[in-house]
């Protein structure tokens, strides 16, 4: 079942899918499964906190804390390119989650803070 719109539970399948399939990817894994650590519950923190994010951001609920810029930082160097690989992931699982409007939605509000990353990143 697919969501029609962007809520707490879809948010958090979205979570649970991307993860999992970033912890295998072959360009991705090894810079998360680094920063985030191998074990499963490192991973549920992880989803957990990036959940709140997108919570935050999305639903207007006032639930994440912290700055989400940092973490990227304490990962420098990286490949810019990563962000589009990261990207197009990300909107394979929000395809597989959500309906095309609000998935759509979501992909938009994703990649405009990518822009702001890279702008912070990589002075672009």
């Amino acid at each position: 079942m697919k969501y029609n719109e962007i809520n707490n539970e879809g948010i958090e399948k979205l979570m649970d899918i991307f993860y999992a399939r970033i912890r295998t990817h072959e360009q991705l894994g090894p810079i998360f499964n680094g920063a985030v650590g191998i074990d499963d519950a490192s991973w549920e923190r992880h989803k957990e906190k990036i959940a709140k994010f997108w919570k935050t951001m999305l639903l207007n609920e006032n639930l994440y804390m912290g700055n989400p810029v940092q973490p990227h930082i304490n990962l420098l160097p990286f490949d810019i390119k990563l962000f589009d690989v990261w990207l197009d992931l990300f909107k394979e699982c929000l395809d597989q989650v959500f309906e095309e409007k609000p998935a759509e939605h979501f992909y938009e509000v994703a990649c405009n803070i990518a822009k702001n990353f890279k702008a912070v990143l990589f002075q672009q």
